[in-house]
């Protein structure tokens, strides 16, 4: 089954990395992705742009809302994704707690709607 593994954390937290924090941070997610293609599991994933690069759009009565930045102000903000193909929940929870972020923010795990 397909797993979308979705990541959050602080963006201010990340501006507030060193150099060096941020290219370990970027090797660790390296390393989670190696893993996962090395076990046939990566169907894909990506890193986001910040929030501030977001656009959300509503339709309501009839009529397109747009609004600049994500949808709601929150605490954390989605940072990137994961799409595994696991067996089942357990084996996307264990590559999860590989996932870098999940020791300062966290990783929803939702399985995919095939269609």
């Amino acid at each position: 089954m397909r797993y979308m593994l979705l990541i959050y954390g602080s963006e201010a937290d990340t501006c507030g990395m060193t150099p060096e924090e941020r290219i370990a941070l970027m090797q660790a997610h390296a390393a989670f992705a190696n893993e996962a293609q090395q076990r046939g599991l990566l169907r894909g994933g990506a890193p986001l742009q910040s929030t501030s690069t977001a656009t959300t759009v509503r339709v309501r009565n009839g009529k397109t809302l747009i609004t600049d930045g994500p949808f709601a102000e929150t605490k954390e903000q989605l940072a990137g994704t994961y799409v595994l193909n696991c067996k089942d929940l357990d084996e996307a929870i264990a590559m999860a707690t590989k996932i870098p972020d999940a020791l300062h923010g966290s990783v929803e795990i939702r399985p995919v709607l095939e269609l």
